[in-house]
């Protein structure tokens, strides 16, 4: 041990530390300064970064024995209060930057010291800077960051006020604003407590845990031996199966009668065999975290090493084994006939006809904290397991039986949660903890390092889609044939709804009036598939728009022009027969068209022998909600302060905080209740009803007008016959309810056919077009996109701010998606970097977006949703625009640079 004095914040610290801890560590685990967050723990992400003597220092990756002592450290704790901000922190909530709020704290501390240095940066300079020293966001897109440092830095240098640029509501109006989410403060202040620094906050008595999990893919379990493992320090028990009261398996909640499965295929701990690479097998239970991790490597497990099939077409060969024996590999099938059969058309004479194969990979959503989460017994007697769950009751529903808990005994909670992506659709570790902390009897805790997080927990299931569109001479099409495998991992859980969106999006926003196609949901011992933004969409117009662009080329048309013939237009269904709700899609290619023409202009003009320019061309479509009659819920309560609101509209990133507020706050602007006075109550069983899991850009639609419908309820008894509102005192005095439940239903929905594809899914949809710009280098073929522009109609919006964040975001991620981002080899692809991370050098600062607006009548104040829009088709118009700058055609992503070199030496062949 070793004694330093540190001046933190300020303030000289007498500490005792370990030399060969990381300054990380002691700032949050000895100071409990948890504003300092630790992502990747291995100094790629910068969220752990704090100021130390005058410079930016990622504190996962300093030791203590190299803090030097009276070292200065500044934290995020250290730079402003909530009564009295840093502009940094001002300008963060202001733009929109704490979306998940992981990241921020580490961003406004490497930009303090920018500003310090240099108070008037270039927006160049600033992308710099965060390039330099490795500050990471998954959510924001990095526009809006550098947008903050810009304001605050005019705030430094005295041209403007900080309180300026905070939105003030005018007329008592945020919904529509830039008002600031109600989370900001917390998440600029560091004090949005995630599962991490809860962790950090338990009793003692607490059980820290880690998990023994697999190594190989496939095998059979022979034994598992603990033996060794419980004599280790600080042990208090090792949980394996046999301690399970229930009936050990996670369920995936079938619902497709054609499923040959039953969706009990997911063991909470491994008692027969390993279906993946980290599954759980056991659980260590002991005082700390590091004596929990050391007899982790002692306990021994006796496998029987079985054939892995590491993508679709493995498994579905004839002689591949059943992963799950009973059950076929390929376990559920999906069909899509509309129209008359395809197969004579496409043979007449005078139709043009294109074919593409394409594959979408394994995306890994790449949260910068990792997962984590506790569990304890409540007063009242409940299993309480707080996660980074984004569907509560429905996790709920999937883990009790298999941990052996009566559902009115279990209650789960959301931490605030630092992004997920979707991955957190499908329970990861709740059951794990619920098993733990009812085999033990005490409160337990467990945090994943960054290579769990990338190696365990689901993954976007690569889609292998081929598509054949058949067009008339003029480019009117006539038919369209499909066929598809999903690679959904070894698990079950939601790969049949997965395998019924190709169905749903492959050609959607044309009016094609003849389609034929299948596909099938492949078992796999690769990581199992999980939501991932966009969900099923990316498979599906990979393969539809690129086919869209092939051909234009083949007619002799532009590709805009093309599109533009072919879209939804009053008459029009989409590929399910449904009527489209709205019909925009005319006017959104009217807006791109002139932008379109410059962009064409622009790239020539660019381009050089050694780094050519191109532009291409995309649209994306996705419904809000889960097919069929979806639905949600919330409540509304008068108080004597104002009103509270109910809901589990879990957040991770989206701002599920600032749309229920929004919502609320224009509901019941009649009373002239202002934003502050109404109170939020979000994401826990034991007081939230059931709002349904917050994906598929869902949750602003359903829970949405759950909540509207909730305040409008409240607002009809407050009336009084004269149309003015009766106070709080009013309403006790006449003993009037003062709670009201609200529920809403997309009643005028149907489930899809098996066979046909064929139903009424959605009662909205997103639209969204993509125009990226991009520059392929001819010498070693890397391809950097350098303007993005994007025309967007969300229907009415909710919140700009957030809604601006969302496109961005999801924008970055759709680059990401096309050209670095995989998780294929378990044995390069296990971390941040490695698995091809964007960081703000990869993504453009040109990123435009145009609103089209066009009011929905399903949904709140004429909202839809926003999350899933960005993310549906950006990678097609990257890959159209790299074949449109250098002839290279790819169909498989992410568009490495080796990918597209092979390519332009192919094409130097031919010359």
């Amino acid at each position: 041990m070793q004694k330093k004095v540190l001046i933190i914040n300020g303030l000289p610290r007498t500490l005792v530390v370990d030399p060969e801890s990381s300054l990380a560590s002691v700032l949050r685990e000895q100071l409990l300064l948890t504003g300092c967050k630790v992502g990747c723990n291995q100094g790629q992400c910068g969220t752990c970064s704090i100021i130390m003597d005058g410079k930016v220092v990622r504190s996962c990756i300093v030791k203590m024995k190299r803090v030097a002592d009276e070292a200065k450290i500044t934290t995020i704790e250290g730079i402003g209060t909530p009564e009295n901000l840093h502009p940094l922190q001002v300008a963060w909530m202001a733009y929109g930057c704490a979306q998940c709020g992981f990241c921020s704290p580490g961003f406004i501390l490497s930009s303090k010291v920018l500003l310090d240095t240099n108070p008037n940066p270039t927006r160049e300079e600033i992308r710099d800077w965060f390039q330099k020293n490795r500050n990471a966001c998954r959510c924001t897109g990095y526009k809006p960051i550098v947008d903050a440092v810009m304001a605050a830095a005019k705030v430094i240098r005295g041209e403007i006020r900080k309180e300026d640029l905070l939105y003030t509501p005018v007329g008592n109006k945020i919904y529509g604003t830039t008002y600031h989410r109600p989370s900001a403060l917390q998440k600029v202040t560091g004090t949005w407590d995630y599962g991490a620094d809860m962790a950090l906050q338990m009793p003692p008595g607490t059980l820290r845990l880690a998990l023994v999990q697999a190594e190989v893919s496939h095998a059979n379990i022979l034994g598992i031996d603990t033996a060794e493992a419980e004599t280790m320090p600080g042990v208090y028990k090792i949980v394996t199966h046999k301690d399970v009261k229930g009936k050990n398996r996670i369920t995936g909640l079938i619902t497709f009668p054609t499923n040959k499965g039953d969706g009990w295929d997911r063991p909470i701990l491994c008692d027969e065999k390993v279906f993946q690479f980290g599954d759980a097998i056991a659980i260590v239970c002991a005082d700390t975290e590091e004596h929990a991790r050391a007899a982790a490597k002692k306990v021994k497990v006796d496998l029987e090493v079985l054939p892995a099939y590491m993508s679709a077409p493995a498994a579905m060969a004839p002689d591949a084994l059943e992963i799950h024996p009973g059950t076929p590999n390929v376990y559920f099938e999906q069909g899509i006939v509309k129209g008359e059969d395809t197969k004579p058309i496409m043979d007449k004479d005078g139709i043009v006809t294109v074919e593409v194969d394409t594959y979408s990979s394994r995306q890994p959503h790449l949260p910068l904290e990792p997962d984590c989460g506790s569990a304890y017994f409540d007063e009242e007697g409940r299993l309480t397991i707080h996660s980074k769950s984004i569907g509560l009751h429905l996790h709920h529903a999937m883990i009790v039986a298999g941990i052996g808990v009566e559902p009115e005994k279990c209650r789960i909670v959301q931490n605030p949660t630092g992004g997920t992506f979707g991955y957190k659709f499908s329970p990861t570790i709740e059951a794990l903890l619920g098993v733990a902390c009812m085999a033990t009897g005490k409160p337990v805790t467990l945090n994943f390092n960054m290579f769990q997080n990338i190696t365990y927990t689901g993954k976007r299931s690569p889609g292998f889609v081929k598509c054949k569109l058949g067009a008339d001479k003029t480019g009117k099409l006539l038919a369209m044939e499909t066929d598809w495998a999903i690679d959904h991992g070894p698990y079950s859980e939601f790969g049949d709804l997965l395998t019924l969106r190709q169905a749903q999006f492959t050609g959607a926003g044309y009016d094609i009036p003849n389609i034929r196609g299948k596909g099938r949901t492949v078992c796999t011992n690769h990581a199992w598939g999980s939501a991932f933004r966009g969900y099923g969409s990316p498979q599906a117009f990979l393969a539809s728009e690129i086919a869209m662009d092939e051909l234009a080329e083949k007619l002799g048309m532009d590709p805009l022009e093309l599109r533009f013939k072919n879209i939804y237009r009053p008459g029009s269904t989409t590929p399910t027969g449904q009527v489209p709700e709205v019909f925009c899609l005319e006017e959104m290619l009217n807006k791109l068209r002139p932008l379109w023409q410059e962009a064409k202009k622009r790239c020539q003009e660019l381009s050089t022998p050694e780094k050519k320019r191109g532009v291409g061309l995309s649209l994306g479509i996705y419904g809000c909600g889960l097919d069929g009659p979806d639905g949600s819920e919330a409540w509304a309560e008068l108080t004597k302060e104002g009103v509270t609101i109910g809901n589990s509209w879990q957040d991770h990133g989206q701002g599920a905080d600032m749309g229920t507020l929004a919502i609320s706050h224009e509901t019941l602007r009649p009373l002239g209740i202002r934003p502050e006075q109404i109170k939020l109550i979000m994401n826990d069983t034991a007081y939230t009803p059931n709002s349904g899991p917050s994906g598929g850009s869902r949750s602003n639609v359903m829970t949405g007008n759950a909540v509207r419908v909730a305040c409008e309820m409240l607002l009809n008894a407050m009336r009084k016959a004269d149309g003015t509102y009766r106070t709080y005192d009013e309403m006790v005095a006449e003993k009037l309810p003062l709670h009201y439940d609200g529920k809403w239903t997309a009643s005028m929905c149907t489930d899809c056919d098996p066979v046909t594809g064929q139903g009424k899914p959605f009662a909205i949809y997103m639209y969204e077009l993509f125009m990226p710009e991009v520059e392929v280098d001819m010498k070693n073929g890397k391809a950097k996109v350098v303007k993005l522009t994007t025309v967007a109609d969300v229907g009415t919006i909710t919140n700009k701010t957030v809604c601006d964040g969302q496109i961005y975001g999801g924008l970055a991620q759709g680059i990401g998606l096309a050209l670095t981002e995989d998780f294929e080899d378990l044995k390069k692809h296990t971390s941040l970097v490695a698995c091809g991370l964007p960081f703000i050098y990869d993504i453009p600062d040109d990123m435009e977006i145009i609103y089209h607006i066009t009011p929905r009548e399903h949904g709140p104040h004429g909202a839809a949703g926003v999350g899933e829009a960005p993310l549906t088709a950006a990678h097609p118009a990257i890959l159209n625009a790299i074949y449109n700058a250098c002839g290279v055609r790819i169909y498989a992503i992410p568009a490495l640079p080796e990918k597209i070199k092979a390519g332009l030496d192919a094409l130097a062949k031919k010359k």
